[in-house]
């Protein structure tokens, strides 16, 4: 088997950091390679480098035997290398087809839409990636634009795709669409760089695993066959991981969150909540199952006011529904959104400016006319110090930070203001085993406090680990809410596919 891509020795430095650090890395023809190592550990840095976004400090490339020098993305993907990005690079406002053809020297001057569109549907059907050509970026879910970033790479023809979790923002279901898919490209001799943070899944595709550690290889191109989770987690962070959570028996509490026959519609005009009802309650967390685009952002989006609705939702009695967020955040709500990056946290804006987002008009850090800076930064080292947030300094920019360093900013600052109720949205989403295990213990350690937390999130595993019911929702409707003790992935996985399922079948499966 032929090299489709070799690193050599490659060093690539930022101020004050060291960020890959004589890295060795191969890739054969026709194979799945996985890159693992925790968030920071320098692979999203090495991939740029292959992918032309950086040039490396020192060390050499080659492309199918032949040497390269990258100075843009355009020369790595004239080489045939293209890269899907965890966070994408997308238009918002252009329509599929658009964003796929941006950037390629055809059509020069008169663009024939309908003529793209059916190409586009030809490759959607070629690789399984379906989604609507038409469609605005900004109108698709989240797992939709990652099949847009994907099919981008494919239209453009590259033999050696870069996927930087490729998994993270999909279903169950998507995932084994996108194995097989991913396992077909690689038997038609494309070469795949699969980067990764699950790695159940990395045990199930990989032919070849490479693992990083603070810039330095660790694991260099073995043998997947035969390797467990826990052994590359301890590749990974240098340490054991636990991969099941401790979680109490407790009796809940009085109820927190009241949602009553609440309705709303998405970003499409399409009715995204359809009479929803559910309660949480004080120490409790009610974990919401369903597949992507089912209306669970439209949901936590009506709680923390920022979508309205009918219906009726309160936190501790008070009416938050049709109101502005500073009524939910005034009655105890702490949100971890969905999208980090964007909802989440102000990239351009320092640690210190993003920490102080919830408590920036009150003593000590502000008197609701200005803000004592030096307050501010002391309160965000004592929280960087307290959640083990990787940063040289408070005052650099968000932007700077890795995803798990960036949720740990989010976490940190919502659990900062004690919050009554905590509705986080995919709160691991494309973390290390590290950072996962770090997030399940803030969540837990917040239900034992007495918070109630409305967990939604596509990890079954995950739900099934820290709920104490879960409800599964479909085309905006709950289709049942049953005790996760009691709960089973098959009477899960049926509702989540718009089944309902009633307790004598629930007590059927479970024997």
């Amino acid at each position: 088997m032929t090299n489709a891509v070799e690193m050599h020795d490659i060093v690539v430095r930022f101020p004050g950091v060291l960020a890959n650090d004589h890295v060795n890395f191969t890739l054969k023809t026709g194979e799945i390679h996985a890159l693992l190592g925790e968030n920071g550990a320098g692979k999203s840095t090495l991939m740029n480098v292959l992918a032309g976004l950086y040039q490396p400090t020192e060390g050499t490339i080659k492309v199918h035997g032949k040497p390269v020098s990258f100075n843009s993305p355009k020369d790595a993907i004239a080489a045939g290398i293209g890269m899907v990005h965890q966070h994408f690079m997308l238009v918002p406002t252009q329509t599929v087809t658009e964003n796929i053809l941006l950037g390629l020297d055809e059509p020069k001057f008169f663009l024939n839409l309908p003529k793209y569109d059916q190409k586009i549907l030809e490759l959607e059907e070629q690789f399984g990636l379906h989604v609507p050509p038409t469609a605005k970026i900004w109108q698709l879910s989240v797992g939709e634009q990652q099949r847009v970033e994907l099919l981008k790479m494919l239209y453009r023809g590259a033999d050696i795709l870069i996927l930087d979790e490729p998994t993270a923002v999909l279903a169950p279901q998507e995932i084994d669409e996108l194995m097989s898919t991913l396992r077909s490209m690689a038997a038609q001799g494309k070469s795949i760089i699969f980067i990764s943070h699950k790695l159940h899944e990395v045990t199930q595709i990989a032919d070849r695993v490479t693992v990083l550690r603070k810039g330095k290889v660790t694991a260099e191109g073995i043998d997947a066959a035969g390797l467990t989770a826990e052994k590359l987690a301890q590749l990974m962070v240098g340490r054991e991981v636990v991969f099941t959570v401790k979680k109490s028996d407790r009796e809940p509490g009085d109820v927190v969150l009241d949602v009553q026959n609440v309705s709303a519609i998405n970003d499409k005009g399409v009715p995204a909540l359809r009479s929803v009802s559910l309660q949480v309650r004080s120490g409790e967390i009610l974990g919401i199952a369903g597949v992507a685009g089912n209306g669970q952002s439209e949901l936590a989006e009506v709680i923390t006011g920022l979508r309205p609705c009918t219906g009726k939702i309160t936190v501790n009695g008070v009416d938050v529904a049709n109101r502005p967020p500073i009524v939910a955040i005034n009655s105890g709500v702490a949100h971890i959104p969905e999208d980090r990056g964007k909802v989440g946290t102000a990239p351009n804006l320092t640690i210190t400016e993003n920490t102080i987002m919830k408590n920036y008009r009150y003593e000590p850090v502000g008197n609701g006319w200005s803000i004592d800076f030096s307050k501010a930064r002391n309160f965000a080292r004592q929280l960087k110090e307290k959640y083990d947030i990787l940063a040289p300094s408070v005052r650099i920019p968000a932007r700077k930070l890795s995803g798990g360093n960036l949720q740990k900013v989010i976490l940190a600052r919502e659990i900062s203001a004690n919050p009554q109720l905590m509705v986080a949205v995919q709160p691991t989403r494309g973390l290390d085993v590290g950072a996962i295990e770090a997030v399940q213990t803030l969540l837990l350690a917040q239900r034992e406090a007495g918070a109630a937390i409305l967990l939604i999130s596509e990890e079954l595993e995950e739900l099934f680990s820290l709920s104490d019911r879960i409800a599964v929702i479909y085309e905006g409707k709950i289709m049942g809410i049953v005790p996760a003790k009691e709960a089973n992935i098959h009477d899960i996985g049926l509702m989540m596919t718009g089944h309902a399922v009633n307790s004598e079948e629930r007590v059927a499966n479970s024997e």
